[in-house]
């Protein structure tokens, strides 16, 4: 809102964004809940290896949905060996167990629903001020979840310095700061490209699990470093969006 403010963004929902609007707050608060009820059927290194697909289904859900983000040989194997180098990574945590199958399907489905987010921002964002689109997912994402705690949850929780720290920082840094990025990204380069950046999500915790925790650093790591940089410029080998940012009122 702070960033709405100083932007001079006019808020006001036209009558042809709302139904937009809507869609896109339902793929998050769905996208969400299908990334929690699986991680909480699987191990977090199978929901990390299998929700950091969503650049490949990016790169395929783009080639239909986004003009000229074409999926082509050379960007489909861009993606696919960042991939790999992301699976080299977590191998160790990577466990296949039947009877997390019902987890892993979750983190799948999660993983595709969070690509077809990113597109259709890439969409919807030619023509809707940014701002909307961040405060749609927040505004709808927040009634969901309080009315899903309410009907299905009786944990009560402590309120403390170290949680408010923890939900400061997932509001301001990561579902502000980094959504506003994103969007800012995407209204410029095509969804496969800016989607295929994440695949260094995992080095990049790794590295500060190393700085903070002193985590040791493995061969592996550099192995999928490598990966992910060769797959992320292959995929960088593209034109940024022809046509020019129409201004935003």
């Amino acid at each position: 809102m702070i960033w709405a403010i100083a932007v001079k963004a006019d808020l006001r929902v036209k009558r042809n964004e709302w139904l937009p609007l809507i869609v896109l707050g339902g793929i998050f608060s769905v996208q969400l809940a299908f990334m929690n009820i699986g991680l909480s059927l699987t191990t977090a290194g199978n929901g990390g290896v299998l929700t950091i697909t969503f650049p490949i289904w990016v790169a395929i859900l783009a080639h239909f949905q986004i003009a000229g983000d074409r999926l082509t040989k050379r960007k489909l194997a861009g993606v696919l060996i960042a991939y790999g180098g992301i699976v080299a990574l977590l191998a160790q945590s990577f466990q296949f167990d039947p009877g997390r199958l019902m987890g892993d399907a979750f983190m799948l489905a999660s993983g595709f629903l969070l690509a077809e987010r990113q597109v259709y921002i890439a969409k919807a964002s030619q023509n809707i001020h940014p701002a909307k689109l961040l405060l749609a997912q927040a505004l709808i994402g927040t009634v969901t979840f309080v009315v899903a705690s309410l009907l299905f949850e009786s944990d009560g929780y402590v309120w403390s310095n170290r949680l408010g720290l923890a939900v400061l920082y997932q509001g301001v840094v990561i579902a502000g700061f980094g959504f506003i990025s994103n969007l800012w990204l995407i209204q410029r380069f095509f969804p496969s490209q800016v989607s295929v950046l994440n695949l260094t999500q995992p080095i990049f915790a790794i590295l500060a699990a190393w700085l903070i925790l002193g985590e040791p650093l493995t061969p592996m790591l550099w192995v999928g470093a490598l990966f992910v940089m060769i797959g992320a410029a292959l995929v960088q080998r593209w034109p940024t969006r022809a046509k020019p940012v129409p201004a935003r009122a």
